[in-house]
Order: C-alpha cells, then sequence, then structure tokens
C-alpha cells in the first residue's frame, strides 16, 4: 500500500536522485525536479523531466529507500517512464489484423490461420474425408445405397477418371475437391464486401437506368452466390472484370440506351465521280462539220 506522507529523509534526497537520473541518461537530457511520491513505507520515487526531444513528455523516475532506524538513503532503481502527456507508439496491433485489401504484392505470400473461420474443410482425395465434408461418411453411405461406383484410394492412383457417381466425381462436381473450402460464414462475409462495393446501395447504382439482372454484359456465376451476383464484362464499364450485385448498375447497361442503326444514304440523283467533255466553241465546231471539213 502506498503511504500519503512521503518518508522525510528519502524526499529529502533529491540531489541523490539527480545524481542516479544522470548517471542513467545522457548529459543534459535531466531537467526540473516535477514531484516525489511515496511508494511505501520509508520508500519515495521521484520525478524528474525528461529533455531528450524524442521522449516529450516522459519523465526519469529514480526510487530511494532507507532501512528501519537508518539515516542512510540509498537507491533502488533508475527507469525513464512516460508522463501524462507523453509521446507513446500507437498501440501494437497483428499483422493480421493491420493488413488492408490491395496490399499485397508481387511475391508477398499471406498465411491463413488454421482456425480460420472463413474455411472450412474440404477434400482432397483421402480414404476418410472430413467429418463436416459434403463427401462424409454419411455421403458415402448414401452413394453405396444407389449402387454407385466407389473407387478407393486417391484420385491420383487411380488409373482412369473418376466414374460419375463416385466420391471423387461427386467432389469434383461440387468443387470440394480441396484442403479447405469457403465456410458459410466466408460466403456471407464476401458477398457482404461486394455488395458494400458494388451494391444497390452505392452512387453509382442510384444513378443508373436499370440493374445488372438484366443487363446483357453480366456473366453469370455458379453456386450459391451465383443468385446474387454476377461478373460485369462490360469493358468501357466502371465495374469491368469484377464481382457485382445483381442489384447494381451503371450508365453501360446494355439495353438502357440502345443505338439505332445509322441511315442509309438515297443514291446520288448527279453522278459526280464522271467527267463530261464540254467544247470551248460550240459555233466553230458545228460550222466545220456543215463544210466537211476534217
Amino acid at each position: 500500500m502506498r503511504s500519503r506522507t512521503p518518508d522525510r529523509l528519502c524526499a529529502e534526497a533529491v540531489e541523490l536522485a539527480r545524481e542516479a537520473a544522470e548517471e542513467a541518461a545522457l548529459p543534459g537530457k535531466v531537467g526540473e525536479h516535477v514531484e516525489a511520491l511515496a511508494d511505501g513505507d520509508r520508500v519515495v520515487t521521484h520525478y524528474f523531466a525528461c529533455e531528450d526531444p524524442g521522449y516529450r513528455g516522459w519523465r526519469w523516475a529514480v526510487t530511494v529507500a532507507r532501512a528501519s532506524r537508518a539515516k542512510a538513503v540509498t537507491v533502488d532503481e533508475t527507469v525513464l517512464l512516460p508522463g501524462p502527456d507523453a509521446l507513446l507508439a500507437p498501440e501494437w496491433v497483428p499483422w493480421s489484423e493491420r493488413l488492408r485489401p490491395g496490399d499485397m504484392g508481387p511475391g508477398d505470400l499471406l498465411p491463413t490461420d488454421a482456425e480460420d473461420l472463413r474455411l472450412e474443410p474440404g477434400w482432397t482425395g483421402e480414404d476418410v474425408p472430413p467429418p463436416n465434408s459434403a463427401v462424409s461418411r454419411e455421403m458415402t453411405e448414401l452413394v453405396e445405397a444407389e449402387d454407385a461406383e466407389v473407387s478407393a484410394g486417391p484420385p491420383s492412383a487411380q488409373p482412369t477418371t473418376p466414374a460419375r457417381g463416385s466420391i471423387a466425381s461427386l467432389a469434383e462436381e461440387l468443387g470440394m475437391r480441396r484442403a479447405r473450402v469457403l465456410s458459410r460464414y466466408g460466403l456471407h462475409t464476401a458477398a457482404d464486401r461486394w455488395d458494400e462495393s458494388h451494391g444497390a446501395k452505392t452512387p453509382m447504382a442510384q444513378a443508373a437506368p436499370a440493374s445488372c439482372v438484366s443487363c446483357g454484359f453480366l456473366i453469370p456465376i455458379g453456386g450459391s452466390l451465383g443468385q446474387a451476383f454476377g461478373v460485369c464484362g462490360n469493358e468501357f464499364g466502371p465495374a469491368d472484370g469484377h464481382v457485382v450485385s445483381l442489384s447494381y448498375g451503371c450508365g453501360g447497361h446494355s439495353e438502357a440506351a440502345v443505338m439505332p442503326k445509322p441511315p442509309r444514304p438515297a443514291p446520288p440523283v448527279i453522278d459526280e465521280t464522271l467527267v463530261d467533255l464540254m467544247p470551248l466553241r460550240p459555233e466553230a465546231a458545228e460550222a466545220e462539220e456543215d463544210l466537211g471539213h476534217s
């Protein structure tokens, strides 16, 4: 418990505490005495201002003490501590929380946590699929009940392509032949992220003449997300190559403003591409013709 009243001899040992602070700090970096606080019986900490520009608001704390019935005061420890208005470094944040979309560059590796909520186990072709996989034991029993061909061993060990109805074929069709696939949480977070960037509430969609669901440039995608999203294939649109919500829209809608065919011009009345020979003196030419001159 901290005593309310500092010990008199320890509180008066300001110069002893200053010498200890100057010994620990660089020359000229110990400022004026700020205060002295009691840490216990016959234990007092003296605080001195730190004059180092890199430690603005920090203080040198020197703790002194004396033994019971002794008059000699000794130094316990000297440390640099932040004050109430000290300049502190921001709180450390793990790299996984600091990472933002677009931060990765060529050659960067982004490891995923083994317990990442966005992912769940898939099926890599092993004999025993994960219990929560679409090709679990229950699915295997169902396939066997339907007299389907179930091949033993991973697909890489099979001499031919897995037959339709087998575990490998079913996993291939469902897109589950991977170590991990998107979980339900991962699908929802992806949908929220795409809808925020290219959804119905964006300014572009609010000003669009029609939505993407009726646009000819929309490329459908498979899976459950295909019911609400597609890929824009309009090279002149603002979302070309991006996943867009079916309720998104832009001014490049294929049916918003259909340009009419240019009118075909009528054939010319006067053919200006030919040249007519005209005599310079029509009267002289007629007279020569009557006299029979050549």
